[in-house]
């Protein structure tokens, strides 16, 4: 079992900024992206938004707008916090300065639009807290702009716990625990047990229950390997659910113990087989954990 501590000190510079009108979006912005322009050897900085707001920010920046990466926040938050994950790595890969240098400008999509579930919320603040983990090496500045008009106080409220310099910031780990705290819902009782989670027999089972033969695939695959890294299983699979909600419960004989599974891609001598929880995450919608003291409960979602 492996346990993350919060590295320190971070060089990971993760800020947050609350608006409410539009005035005070561009006032909280315009000094954040003129400190990436002016800082030294770094690339343009980058504003990930809702297209309006990207609207409003060309105009307050004039002939600097040039100068600044605009990217709608759909083209960027496409699917899950997992998914936030490889799309922030993957671009600062190819975009940022030696050492991860540059400035991120970052409204996700579910601070900007109605609709977002419970689940998805604590999702997305479980990804803002692990970022702090996450990006620890990067010396990126990331500035995460959230709108009370949109997101709500009490989504703007559980944000603040994950970003340090609030009064409220707590420990990556510890709230990342705390959401993992609350019990999953038991599995209904029309659950379908399933000895060993072949590949096969998850995806057919999947399109019997109406996924598409590709995403039954890719759904078939995540469970297969998620199997190969719990290994040893505890019991047996349980399968419910209608597409494209199928759902896979697994049980495994010892506890995952890192509340950054699955968030970074195994290393070539990482002892966990295949691509594992990382292909899960990227795969399904939910990859729900919860570690006890015989083991652990991992419930795959695929849609």
């Amino acid at each position: 079992m492996t346990t993350r501590q919060p590295p320190t000190p971070a060089a990971f510079d993760h800020r947050m900024a609350v608006f409410d009108t539009d005035d005070d979006f561009v006032a909280a912005a315009l000094p954040f992206l003129g400190e990436g322009l002016a800082a030294p050897d770094e690339p343009p900085p980058v504003a990930i938004a809702d297209p309006r707001n990207l609207d409003l920010l060309r105009d307050a920046l004039g002939g600097d707008a040039k100068d600044v990466t605009c990217i709608p926040h759909t083209d960027w938050y496409t699917g899950s916090a997992a998914n936030a994950v490889a799309q922030a790595a993957s671009y600062l890969t190819a975009h940022a300065a030696p050492g991860g240098r540059i400035h991120l400008l970052m409204e996700p999509v579910w601070s900007g639009r109605a609709g977002r579930s419970a689940r998805e919320t604590t999702e997305w603040i479980r990804y803002e807290a692990l970022a702090n983990l996450l990006f620890a090496p990067m010396a990126t500045t990331a500035l995460c702009a959230y709108g009370i008009r949109t997101a709500g106080p009490a989504v703007v409220a559980a944000a603040r716990r994950a970003h340090p310099g609030t009064e409220v910031y707590q420990d990556p780990v510890r709230l990342a625990a705390e959401l993992d705290a609350v019990p999953l819902p038991l599995p209904p009782a029309g659950a379908e047990p399933l000895a060993e989670p072949h590949a096969a027999a998850v995806q057919a089972w999947a399109e019997g229950r109406g996924l598409p033969a590709a995403d039954a695939e890719l759904f078939a695959t995540a469970v297969a390997q998620t199997a190969a890294a719990l290994a040893p299983l505890d019991g047996t699979a349980l399968l419910w659910g209608e597409a494209p909600a199928c759902v896979c419960e697994l049980r495994s004989a010892r506890p995952v113990g890192d509340p950054l599974a699955g968030f970074v891609p195994p290393r070539p001598t990482s002892p966990e087989p295949g691509p594992g929880l990382w292909y899960a995450r990227q795969v399904c919608a939910y990859v729900d954990i919860r570690d006890d003291a015989e083991g652990a409960t991992v419930r795959l979602q695929y849609g």
